[in-house]
């Protein structure tokens, strides 16, 4: 698989990990867009919002309990966050694998909500 997070929750490309279990995985962003900006991912692929079911869902309900606990990690919990997804080519998803971006520690624009 050409998969770019594929590849980073196989070790192929680095990361700076901020969390990992045996189901999830959370980084920092590449290219920040707030000054926290973490991703996590599912390490099952699974390509987008559009694909989550009844039988993948659990993990979603997951990586929710690990976005709060690296909102407290951050301390961005209190003054609050945002949590993005996005889905599909006019989503503006790039990478085709779902992915929760977490982005906080600044007020952020509405424009983007």
């Amino acid at each position: 698989m050409n998969c770019l997070f594929c590849k980073i929750i196989a070790g192929e490309i680095p990361s700076t990990k901020v969390y990992e279990d045996d189901r999830v995985l959370a980084f920092l962003d590449i290219s920040p867009a707030a000054p926290v900006h973490v991703l996590v991912i599912p390490k099952e692929h699974i390509t987008s919002a559009a694909d989550i079911t009844a039988e993948n869902s659990s993990v979603i309900a997951h990586i929710f309990e690990v976005i709060a606990k690296i909102a407290k990690e951050k301390g961005i919990d209190g003054d609050g966050f945002r949590v993005v997804s996005n889905a599909g080519e006019h989503g503006g998803q790039t990478v085709h694998h779902l992915h929760f971006h977490i982005l906080g520690g600044e007020k952020l624009s509405l424009r983007i909500c």
